[in-house]
């Protein structure tokens, strides 16, 4: 769904091991999208390793959603 389209702010929080995959994506749909890097990669990680990447990203993804 797209909620930009619709008027809903949205921030995709996406690791650094796809940026090159959202910068051809966003060119090829002519849309620059709000985005919020995290370290990758995620997976195998600990439960305290996610808090605190999450912890990291809340305020810039919600200064972008306010945006």
């Amino acid at each position: 769904m797209n909620f930009d389209s619709k008027g809903i702010p949205g921030v995709s929080v996406v690791t650094t091991g796809f940026t090159d995959a959202v910068d051809v994506q966003s060119r090829a749909m002519g849309f620059e999208p709000a985005v919020v890097y995290t370290p990758h990669p995620i997976q195998n990680r600990k439960a305290a390793e996610i808090i605190k990447i999450a912890d990291d990203v809340i305020e810039p993804v919600l200064r972008l959603l306010q945006a």
